[in-house]
């Protein structure tokens, strides 16, 4: 069974699009360049409070290796 994590490798920020990209079976790359990409015609404020929301919601591949 798959689980949603934070990536501790494939990070540029805090991991949420590496480890996104990683649970959905695509490139982080690719899914940074689409995350940038909405970001002008959605506004920025949305997008970015979504990413700082799913940073504390989404745990980190630390803490998912110690329980």
């Amino acid at each position: 069974m798959k689980k949603l994590i934070r990536s501790k490798t494939d990070r540029k920020l805090a991991g949420v699009l590496g480890g996104l990209a990683k649970y959905m079976g695509i490139d982080s790359t690719l899914l940074r360049v689409i995350f940038v990409i909405l970001l002008f015609p959605t506004g920025f404020m949305p997008l970015i409070i979504t990413y700082f929301v799913l940073v504390f919601l989404i745990p980190n591949e630390e803490t998912e290796l110690l329980s």
